[in-house]
């Protein structure tokens, strides 16, 4: 008899599976057993995810973290589980940048914890891992959600309770797959932020304003502002005030970002001073009860 395929709305739910990928110690499973964690396996007994949904791996943010692997090792394990039909070898659940910089970093053996997941779960969380990624595009982030939604049936409230995200922040990056493809370009290649494509969404003409926000560096505020004049001055040229100089962060500093993330929910941005050992923490809250949480969590131990 044909086995019956799990749809959306995984009985364990989200969030139980969320918690399986991010506690790597061992746990008891629900027949009792004992999953196994903090192994070290040989890395070409290790095998990527086919189905996989990211395929785009930076070269440069690749060789970095390959440099710090290579120094400190592999900190956080891989999730896997068994590869179907191989014995003796196992299938990236989570983690496959880890394993291509240990690749080039030359390790012999990686970390990693195994997990018991079917076809649906691996799909499922290589979707919720790509969406905790801290240099997600905005276009990326937006495209994992409706993911989430679409194939496996979870509404915006399931998704804010579980990933720590407001119902308001899902919402609103969901609605920038509304703007058109040259608009989604843009946010892509890092020319946009989210913010500025949030304004441009009410725009009558939201590709002939991004170029100018673009041409001019406008401040979200000032495309703002643009998005409530006449069609015809939202076309029009003006001052163009000089673009903000981005900051390059290594590969450490932007998976501390990510960690920080994850655990607070919201999200965390490190500026570190150049040629100093000073630096200052951004984080952001979407809602008045992210502020409240957060401003709980700093005085817990008061």
């Amino acid at each position: 008899m044909e086995k019956k395929r799990k749809t959306g709305g995984l009985g364990r739910g989200l969030s139980a599976l969320m918690a399986d990928v991010n506690a790597p110690e061992a746990q008891k499973t629900e027949d009792g057993g004992q999953r196994r964690s903090d192994m070290s396996v040989p890395i070409e007994s290790v095998f990527p995810n086919p189905n996989q949904p990211r395929r785009s791996f930076t070269p440069d943010q690749l060789e970095e973290l390959a440099a710090s692997v290579k120094e400190k090792g592999i900190i956080q394990p891989l999730i896997v589980r068994a590869r179907p039909g191989h014995p003796q070898q196992f299938e990236i659940v989570a983690g496959e940048r880890r394993w291509r910089a240990a690749q080039m970093a030359q390790l012999h053996h990686v970390p990693v914890v195994l997990r018991d997941f079917d076809d649906v779960e691996v799909l499922e969380i290589a979707i919720i891992e790509n969406i905790q990624r801290a240099d997600l595009n905005p276009m990326e982030e937006a495209a994992g959600y409706k993911a989430l939604m679409d194939r496996f049936g979870h509404t915006q409230d399931k998704l804010s309770e579980a990933l720590g995200k407001s119902r308001s922040y899902i919402a609103n990056l969901v609605r920038l797959l509304q703007l058109p493809d040259e608009v989604q370009t843009y946010l892509r290649e890092g020319k946009l932020s989210a913010g500025h494509a949030r304004a441009l969404i009410t725009s009558d003409d939201p590709s002939a304003l991004a170029r100018r926000v673009i041409q001019q560096g406008l401040s979200v505020r000032e495309t703002e502002r643009l998005t409530k004049q006449p069609k015809s001055h939202q076309k029009s040229g003006g001052a163009q005030p000089r673009a903000r100089k981005a900051v390059e962060k290594d590969a450490d500093t932007r998976a501390l970002e990510g960690d920080l993330t994850a655990n607070l929910g919201m999200k965390v941005e490190i500026n570190h001073t150049p040629g100093a050992e000073a630096g200052s923490i951004t984080i952001s809250y979407t809602d008045l009860e992210q502020l409240d949480e957060l401003c709980m969590r700093l005085t817990a131990n008061r």
